[in-house]
């Protein structure tokens, strides 16, 4: 009984790779660099998604009011906005409101703004909207438009396509690299599990002719897999974490248009994805190569 301890599997699938340690480097080596290469693509994508809240150009609306409208008819035209459709938040900004905005964005010169106060402030009161679907934004410009008391709508629809449009090939890319190096990584998997098969095949023989169970034999060649995947994991997140940090100094250093977020606030979401992808790259190949290698 003493055999079906669990530290005698994972003693067995050690003694396994360390019997194939060139092709256990190469398999630990090629996982963890494609999983770096997937960390990189979604930290990427994220980073981006952070710039283009920033910017405010992605589905956000200007809505300038005239000088002229009372409380009232600002509250109508409130109420209106409430009712469109494709309309998913609303935010009133005051004459008053935007310009203590200014003042704080030019905290140095606030003396010249002295002269704006009061009655002799000339800037309007506006809404800001964000929309949900940018395929209907162009019929909700035309509805912004027929609403008397706006003055301007500003509504940069092009840059937001555009944007929208990067955003989408970014992520297609970073599918088509997800699936192309998981297959990568299975294939090196695959052919280190078949070298560990046929190096114990007479082992395997000899259990099967004394009795053992198909899973006392696999369980092994499984968690060498799952071992690689967790070492894979492992190193990538190390690798990741150096890389990105070194970028993010650059960023906030060299190039302070651009934000990125701080890797601690993602360090736990790509430490375990990178453990959870490793395990199951490497459970996945072994199950496959098992499959085909070890007769049942």
């Amino acid at each position: 009984m003493s055999r079906y301890n669990p530290f005698y599997f994972v003693g067995q699938a050690l003694k396994s790779l360390w019997r194939n340690s060139v092709m256990t480097v190469a398999s630990i080596l090629i996982l963890a660099s494609c999983l770096i290469v997937l960390g990189s693509f979604a930290l990427l994508v994220a980073d981006i998604n952070l710039n283009l809240d920033q910017l405010g150009l992605m589905n956000e609306i200007a809505i300038y009011l005239e000088p002229t409208l009372d409380d009232a008819q600002v509250e109508e035209i409130y109420d209106t906005l409430r009712t469109m459709d494709n309309v998913d938040s609303i935010t009133y900004v005051s004459k008053e409101q935007g310009l203590e905005e200014m003042k704080a964005d030019y905290a140095d010169y606030s003396d010249l703004f002295v002269i704006a106060e009061g009655e002799e402030n000339p800037l309007p009161d506006m809404f800001y909207i964000t929309y949900e679907d940018i395929a209907k934004a162009t019929t909700l410009e035309y509805q912004l438009g027929e609403i008397e008391g706006i003055s301007k709508i500003i509504f940069r629809l092009d840059l937001a396509a555009q944007i929208d449009s990067f955003k989408s090939g970014v992520s297609l890319v970073f599918i088509w690299f997800l699936v192309l190096l998981f297959v990568v990584s299975l294939f090196v998997i695959i052919n280190t599990i078949k070298i560990a098969v046929h190096a114990r095949r007479n082992e395997i023989n000899v259990m099967r002719y004394i009795g053992a169970t198909r899973t006392f034999i696999i369980t092994p060649f499984i968690l060498e897999g799952v071992i690689i995947g967790l070492l894979s994991g492992a190193i990538a997140y190390f690798a990741e974490w150096y890389i990105y940090t070194y970028i993010e100094q650059v960023v906030q250093t060299k190039i302070r248009m651009l934000e990125v977020y701080p890797f601690s606030d993602l360090s736990a979401y790509v430490l375990l994805g990178f453990l959870l992808i490793g395990t199951v790259t490497g459970a996945v190949g072994s199950s496959i190569s098992l499959r085909r290698n070890l007769n049942a």
